[in-house]
C-alpha cells in the first residue's frame, strides 16, 4: 500500500481562494513498506509540469495564475519498489488584484460620535434580477471597515463569523469569497448587516472606538457567469439602499447583541446609500486566516433556577455563542447573560467581566423562531436566561473559533493529567478566535504577544497553527514601531503602548516576533515565515541592545535595568502578591530575554544563510548571559536574589557555564523541594521549569511538580473543577470563591487564559519523547521520560510528512514503547536505558528493562 495522504495548497485541504501569485502545495504520503523512498514527483497545473526532487512541498513558480479561476493540481508519485500513488486538489484565485467593480458605501447622514460604545448597525440592501436562466457559476466577493453579515433571500450566505476578520485594517484588509449559485433565484435580495466591530466599535479595556474609521463602510460585488459564457455583476454603489433601523438594535464585541425579530423589511426605513472614500489604502487580499467558524455544540448538562433566573450549565468553559429556540409572543424580552463561574449560592458571578455587559437582549415575535447572535462572542460556561418559561425555550451553545486543524493528542496513565490535557487544548481553542488572544470573556480579548510567545510550541503540536499565525505577523510587521518596538497587543486597534515610544521594547511580549515563527518554522517547516519576519525580528532584537545598554556601561550593557514599569516581569507570579513586585524582577526576565532573543536569532540567521548577522547576535547573546552571571549570580549558579523564574531561564536558555548550570538546577531543584512542589514562577518561567528540573539531573522533582494537586499548580486547578487554564493560579478556593484581593491589578482574573498550559510541552517533548531535529520533523528523536508514577503514555503528532506516534508502557519494570515513523522521514530513538537507535519509515516496537 503507498497513498497520498494529504495534499494541501496554501495549507488548506479543501476551499481555498488565494491571491499569492505563488501558492504553496504540500503532500505527505503512508505506506506499509518499511524504508519506502519516493523516486518520483510530478505536480501538474494546467499545462504547468513540476517534477520535484526531494522536498514533499513545492512553491508555484509557473505561468502567471489569472483572477477568479477555478485550477486543478495534480500529484503523481513513485516510490522506490514501484508503486504508485495520485492526488487532486482544487483551488480557486481571488481578485488578484484587479479594481473591484463595487465602492466602498455607507450612510452618509450618519454622525457617530459617542464615546466608549460602538454605532449603531447599518443594513445595506439590494435587489435585483437575473438576466438567465442558467447560472453556471456565481461568486460574492464581500469586506467591510467593521463587522458584516449577509443575507441572500432570507438565508446566510456562508458559515463563517466575524467576518473580515480583525487584521491591521489600515494596512491590511481581507474580503471573502462565497459561492451563492445555489443560493440565486428569478428575483433575488441581498441584505448585508454591518456593526462596528474592531475597526469602528467599542474596543479594548479603555473602551476606544473609531479607531480605523468614523463609521462603518462595505463593499461587495456578485459575478454571475450563465451557462453560455455571459458575465453580469452586482456591486455596491449609488443603486442600494441603507437603514439605521434594522433588527440588531445594539452590536458590541463586549457587550453582547440587542436583537428586534419584529422589524423586518416592511419595518424598516430605507434611504440611499452614500459612497464612501476611505482615508487610508489597505492591502486589499482574499481571505488568508484560519476563517472563525462554529464548532463543538453544547447541551446544558443542568439548568436550575436562581431567583427570576434559569441557570444553565454547560459543563465546560468555552468561547462561543448561545442558541435559542423559542416559542414567544410578540414583544416578550429575553435577557441572556454569560458567566465562567457561579457565586457560592449557584447565580451567576460577572464580577470579573470589568465593563463587559456580556449579554444578549432578545425581543420576540409570534410563534416558533430561533435565534444566535452574529457580531459578537462570549467566554463562558454558565448562563442564565430571564423573561421565559423553560418549556417555551431551548438552549444550547456552540463553541466559536478559528478553524484550526487537530494536529496532535497526548493521553497518559494518570487521568488528572489528561483532564488538563484537555484543559490546555480548550484554553488555546477559545483564545484562537481569529487571533491570539488572552481571554474570551472580559473587556480585552486582545492579541496579547506575551502569551503566544510562551505557548507557541504547545500551540503548534495540538494544532495546525499555519494560517492563523501568518496572518496575525503579517500584522505584527504592520504595527511595529520605527525604532523596534512591538505592541504588547496586536492588532493594537487604539491601544498604542509601546509604541508611544518609538524605540520601546517589552521582553518576552515583544520575543513573540522570533518566538511564534520559530515555533511554526519547527513545526511546519515552512521557511517563508522566516524569511517573511526577519527584518522584523532583527529591529526588535536591535531595540531590546538599545533598551539594555541605555542606562548600563562596559559588559553592563547587556543587563537590561531600565526601570520596571516598563516591563512585565515575572506576570502573575504566585510568590509575589503584587504586580509591582512582578514588574521588579524585570532586571533577570529581560537580560535572560535578551540573551535568549539574540541567540535565537543568531541560529535563524544562520537557517537563512546570513552569517555575518549569526556571528553578531550570538555575541550578543553570550554578553547577555555573562552579564546575568557576572551580576545576578554570586558566579557559581546561585542567584543574589532568589525565585524560581530567575532560575528557571538561565537553566533553560543555557546561560551558565561549566558546573554553573549543575548548581543553579540543584538550588532550584531545593527551592521547589522548600515549597512543597509548588509552582512560583511568573509567565516567563512557567513554560520551562519542569524542562529545566527533568533535563538537570531533578527528574522526580519535575514530576512531583508537574503532580502536586496544592494550590498553586496545574492539577490544583484541575481538582477543584477547572476545564480551561486559569490566568491565576489561586483563581478560586476550594469553597468557589476569588481570593485575589487589592493586588493592583484590580482584580485581574480570568478562567481562561491559556498561558500557563504551555507545560503541555513538557508532555509532547518529555513524557511522549517527541521532538524535531530538523524542521517540519524531516528528522526527529523520541526519548520518553517516564517518571511520576506512569505506567504508559501516548503522543501522536501529524506533521508535514505524516504521523509520528510514540506510546509507552511499563509492566513490571519492563518498558515497551510503539513507534510510527513517516514516510522519508528519519527516527532517532532513545530507549531509558541507554540504547540509541536509528529508524527509518514504518511501524516498531522496542523495549527494555527499567533501572530500579
Amino acid at each position: 500500500m503507498f497513498n497520498i495522504k494529504e495534499f494541501t495548497v496554501e495549507d488548506l485541504l479543501k476551499g481555498c481562494v488565494t491571491d499569492n501569485t505563488a501558492p504553496r502545495f504540500a503532500w505527505s504520503f503512508e505506506s506499509d513498506v518499511k524504508g519506502v523512498r519516493i523516486v518520483s514527483q510530478k505536480l501538474t497545473i494546467g499545462s504547468f509540469k513540476k517534477e520535484i526532487l526531494e522536498d514533499q512541498f513545492f512553491i508555484y513558480d509557473g505561468p502567471a495564475l489569472k483572477p477568479r479561476t477555478v485550477y486543478a493540481a495534480i500529484l503523481t508519485a513513485k516510490a522506490d519498489n514501484g508503486e504508485e500513488a495520485k492526488a487532486e486538489i482544487t483551488f480557486e484565485t481571488g481578485k488578484m488584484g484587479e479594481k473591484w467593480s463595487g465602492k466602498f458605501i455607507t450612510d452618509g447622514d450618519y454622525a457617530f460620535t459617542e464615546k466608549k460604545v460602538s454605532p449603531k448597525v447599518m443594513v445595506f440592501k439590494r435587489s435585483f434580477e437575473l438576466k438567465k436562466k442558467t447560472v453556471k457559476k456565481a461568486r460574492l466577493y464581500a469586506t467591510a471597515i467593521g463587522m458584516y453579515r449577509m443575507d441572500l433571500n432570507g438565508k446566510k450566505v456562508g458559515n463563517l463569523f466575524l467576518t473580515p476578520g480583525f487584521t491591521s485594517y489600515k494596512t491590511n484588509l481581507q474580503y471573502q469569497t462565497y459561492d451563492v449559485t445555489e443560493l440565486l433565484k428569478e428575483n433575488n435580495t441581498l441584505v448585508a448587516t454591518v456593526s462596528g466591530g474592531w475597526a469602528v466599535g467599542s474596543f479594548v479595556y479603555s473602551r476606544e472606538n473609531r479607531v480605523t474609521a468614523d463609521k462603518q463602510s462595505f463593499l461587495c460585488e456578485i459575478r454571475i457567469e450563465y451557462e453560455d459564457g455571459e458575465e453580469s455583476v452586482i456591486a455596491t454603489g449609488k443603486s442600494w439602499d441603507v437603514s439605521m433601523n434594522g433588527p440588531v438594535l445594539m452590536a458590541d464585541i463586549y457587550d453582547g447583541e440587542e436583537y428586534d425579530a419584529t422589524v423586518n423589511e416592511n419595518t424598516m426605513f430605507f434611504k440611499q446609500v452614500s459612497e464612501s472614500k476611505l482615508s487610508f489604502t489597505p492591502d486589499l487580499l482574499a481571505d488568508y486566516s484560519s476563517q472563525v467558524k462554529e464548532h463543538e455544540t453544547f447541551e446544558a448538562v443542568s439548568v436550575n433556577k436562581i431567583g427570576d433566573e434559569l441557570i444553565y450549565d454547560f459543563g465546560q468553559n468555552f468561547a462561543g455563542l448561545v442558541h435559542l429556540e423559542i416559542e414567544g409572543e410578540k414583544g416578550q424580552e429575553i435577557i441572556v447573560r454569560h458567566a465562567e463561574v457561579l457565586h457560592p449560592d449557584g447565580s451567576l458571578n460577572t464580577d470579573f467581566l470589568r465593563s463587559a455587559k456580556a449579554q444578549i437582549r432578545y425581543i420576540c415575535k409570534n410563534g416558533h423562531q430561533e435565534y444566535y447572535p452574529s457580531f459578537t462572542y462570549m467566554g463562558f460556561r454558565y448562563v442564565s436566561v430571564k423573561g421565559i418559561e423553560p418549556s417555551k425555550v431551548k438552549v444550547t451553545a456552540r463553541a466559536l473559533y478559528s478553524d484550526v486543524r487537530d494536529n496532535g493528542s497526548f493521553t497518559c496513565s494518570n487521568e488528572m493529567i489528561n483532564r488538563l490535557q484537555e484543559n490546555i487544548r480548550w484554553g488555546a481553542k477559545s483564545n484562537f478566535v481569529d487571533i491570539p488572544t488572552d481571554c474570551p470573556q472580559r473587556d480585552e480579548r486582545m492579541g496579547w504577544t506575551g502569551d503566544i510567545a510562551l505557548f507557541a510550541r504547545t500551540a503548534a503540536y495540538n494544532y495546525d497553527m499555519g494560517r492563523f499565525l501568518k496572518k496575525w505577523l503579517k500584522d505584527m510587521r504592520a504595527e511595529q514601531g520605527r525604532g523596534g518596538g512591538i505592541p504588547n497587543t496586536i492588532p493594537s486597534c487604539g491601544f498604542g503602548f509601546p509604541v508611544t515610544m518609538p524605540l520601546m521594547a517589552i521582553d518576552f511580549w515583544g520575543d513573540a516576533s522570533l518566538m511564534v515563527p520559530y515555533a511554526e518554522y519547527l513545526a511546519r517547516g515552512d521557511i517563508r515565515v522566516l524569511t517573511d519576519n526577519y527584518g522584523m525580528m532583527k529591529k526588535y532584537v536591535n531595540a531590546c541592545r538599545f533598551w539594555a545598554g541605555l542606562l548600563s556601561f562596559g559588559k553592563r550593557k547587556y543587563l537590561w535595568n531600565t526601570l520596571p514599569v516598563f516591563h512585565f516581569g515575572d506576570w502573575v507570579a504566585p510568590d509575589a502578591p503584587k504586580m509591582s513586585q512582578w514588574q521588579k524582577r524585570a532586571k533577570w526576565t529581560a537580560t535572560a530575554s535578551l540573551a535568549n532573543t539574540s541567540m535565537l536569532l543568531s541560529k535563524i540567521a544562520e537557517i537563512l544563510g546570513k552569517k555575518k548577522d549569526a556571528l553578531e547576535y550570538r555575541k550578543v547573546s553570550e554578553g547577555a548571559a555573562e552579564a546575568y552571571r557576572k551580576y545576578l549570580t554570586d558566579g557559581n549558579g546561585r542567584l543574589k536574589n532568589e525565585f524560581q523564574t530567575a532560575y528557571v531561564l538561565p537553566i533553560f536558555f543555557d546561560m551558565f557555564k561549566g558546573k554553573e548550570k549543575q548548581n543553579a538546577a540543584d538550588n532550584l531543584a531545593k527551592m521547589v523541594r522548600d515549597n512543597d512542589y509548588r509552582i512560583g514562577t511568573g509567565f516567563p518561567g512557567t513554560p520551562y521549569i519542569l524542562f529545566a528540573l527533568a533535563d538537570n539531573g531533578h527528574r522526580d522533582e519535575a514530576f512531583k511538580m508537574l503532580l502536586c494537586d496544592k494550590c498553586p499548580s496545574w492539577l490544583y486547578e484541575v481538582r477543584v473543577g477547572a476545564t480551561t487554564i486559569w490566568e491565576r493560579w489561586d483563581g478560586l478556593d476550594e469553597e468557589g470563591n476569588c481570593p485575589i484581593g487589592d493586588d493592583g491589578t484590580g482584580s485581574m482574573i480570568s478562567y481562561n487564559h491559556y498561558a500557563s498550559g504551555a507545560v503541555g510541552d513538557f508532555f509532547y517533548r518529555r513524557i511522549a519523547g517527541i521532538e524535531p531535529l530538523l524542521p517540519g520533523y524531516k528528522s526527529f528523536r523520541i526519548k520518553p521520560v517516564p517518571g511520576g508514577a506512569l505506567t504508559s503514555a501516548e503522543g501522536k503528532l501529524r506533521t508535514p510528512y505524516g504521523e509520528i506516534i510514540s506510546a509507552w508502557k511499563v509492566e513490571d519494570n519492563k518498558f515497551t514503547i510503539d513507534v510510527k515513523v513517516p514516510v522519508a522521514t528519519t527516527c532517532t530513538l532513545f530507549l531509558p536505558d541507554g540504547t540509541e537507535k536509528t529508524l527509518v519509515s514504518g511501524e516498531y516496537t522496542e523495549t527494555c528493562m527499567l533501572s530500579n
